[in-house]
């Protein structure tokens, strides 16, 4: 009797324990989806304020988390994005980590890529009209100044010939337009709801865009007409809302002014705090860092 006791004491120990464990993952795991996740910077295009090995801590309450199929997104099915409430809407010159929105080698059409995160910096919101003026962001109606300044300057004093290792001109790769890092722009950046009218120059911007909303391409004939399928179309409302999102290193930072505008659903949230980061080079812990609050 004293030994099965004995044992079943010890039972009640393990089931314990497992059920206690079993509760650590389920808060773990609803935590990582709906609450906080972390990150590691694997490259300097958000320097000084990231560095490559900041391990950084994405809050995914601020406009709320998502919900999607991860496994039909894994096998590269297009999948419908849900946002839950969140507690506050994003800000110009927030830090945001989202999904790159576009798939290898495959410029032409937006697809939800789940294994390939960007960080960047909210440069402008929906409903924004920007323009980089010799190499300083310039967004209408807001007076104040947004992303790294001492990089802006750095693009202000490159030649309009460009510098090695430099990519001068952007989005929408359009040799009439002729936008570069330091001219660019003005880009209307939409927000759900906005209409714009449809022309030659509206098609070279917001294809990408309209042909994700739609599921079919925006197309354009030699008169300037622009049909979406088999109608022409004059003026588009668009179904979500777009963010232009830089970084801030300027110099070397594939974001908004190459690949475009940023589709609200592909934001996985804000990051908001460096809680760990570890040099590269020397392996070593830089405990300046950790801790250490993102702006």
């Amino acid at each position: 009797m004293k030994e099965q006791k004995q044992i079943s004491k010890w039972l009640n120990r393990i089931m314990n324990l497992f059920f206690y464990l079993c509760l650590l993952v389920v808060i773990y795991i609803v935590l990582q989806v709906f609450v906080v996740t972390s990150f590691r910077i694997p490259s300097d295009s958000m320097s000084p304020s990231l560095l490559p090995g900041d391990c950084i801590l994405v809050d995914k309450c601020s406009n709320g988390a998502r919900l999607f199929n991860v496994m039909a997104a894994l096998d590269g099915e297009d999948v419908a994005i849900h946002r839950m409430p969140g507690w506050r809407d994003y800000k110009r010159d927030d830090v945001l980590v989202f999904n790159f929105p576009y798939q290898p080698k495959r410029w032409d059409s937006i697809s939800l890529d789940v294994m390939k995160y960007y960080v960047k910096r909210c440069i402008a919101l929906p409903g924004d009209t920007l323009e980089i003026q010799n190499g300083h962001y310039k967004i209408r109606g807001f007076n104040g100044t947004v992303g790294n300044i001492w990089f802006q300057d750095q693009i202000a004093h490159l030649p309009d010939s460009g510098a090695p290792g430099v990519e001068m001109y952007t989005y929408p790769w359009n040799k009439e337009l002729g936008w570069t890092i330091k001219d660019f722009g003005p880009l209307f950046v939409p927000a759900k709801g906005d209409r714009v009218k449809m022309d030659s120059v509206s098609w070279s911007l917001y294809k990408q865009l309209i042909g994700w909303e739609q599921k079919q391409r925006l197309l354009i004939d030699k008169d300037g007409t622009v049909s979406l399928g088999d109608s022409a179309i004059h003026t588009y409302r668009f179904m979500e809302n777009y963010y232009f999102v830089g970084g801030d290193n300027g110099l070397n930072s594939q974001d908004s002014r190459y690949w475009g505008l940023l589709p609200e659903p592909y934001i996985v949230g804000r990051a908001v705090l460096i809680w760990k980061s570890v040099d590269g080079i020397s392996d070593k812990l830089r405990w300046d860092r950790v801790l250490k609050k993102i702006k």
